[in-house]
């Protein structure tokens, strides 16, 4: 498989949230999925000047994987301190991949309450769906080898930057 070229995650949360902004409505709220998604959710907030709150949620106990995997050693605690009822949501992420994560955070957000919408943003979209889910709201297709994972880290600022790991 060729060389692949990682494009700037800062640029691409820019272009993101240009992509929600003529979408968004007054009381949409942005919900980020741990933890990659928690970090381009703070970055939209702070791009789109939203005053709300955004929820964080850890979809650990959620995934229809867990007998297989056990529970990642780090689980964060879900945080939604806004009233899901009858409201729009965008559902953020770093990588969409096989849909499983989103399945479990629709999940778990339902947990909640009945939004009136849920949209998914995310910064990379590697295809090889396993479930129908798609993001409405993305800034990058790419095409990785099964052996091939993309991650997304954050140093102690802002800056967030890709990396390709082999998958375990």
């Amino acid at each position: 498989m060729p060389a692949i070229e990682l494009p700037d995650a800062n640029v691409q949360c820019r272009e993101l949230a240009e992509l929600i902004r003529p979408r968004l409505l007054a009381n949409t709220v942005l919900v980020g999925i741990h933890s990659g998604g928690v970090w381009v959710a703070r970055r939209l907030h702070d791009l789109l000047a939203l005053d709300n709150e955004i929820g964080l949620i850890d979809v650990s106990f959620y995934r229809d994987d867990y007998g297989e995997k056990g529970l990642h050693p780090r689980v964060r605690p879900t945080s939604i301190p806004f009233d899901v009822e009858g409201r729009p949501l965008i559902l953020v992420d770093d990588v969409l991949y096989t849909g499983r994560t989103t399945r479990a955070a629709i999940n778990e957000l339902f947990d909640y309450g009945r939004p009136a919408s849920i949209q998914l943003a995310v910064l990379a979209d590697r295809g090889q769906r396993q479930l129908p889910i798609c993001a409405d709201f993305c800034t990058w297709r790419v095409d990785l080898d099964a052996t091939q994972e993309l991650v997304l880290s954050a140093d102690g600022g802002a800056h967030l930057r890709w990396s390709l790991a082999a998958n375990a």
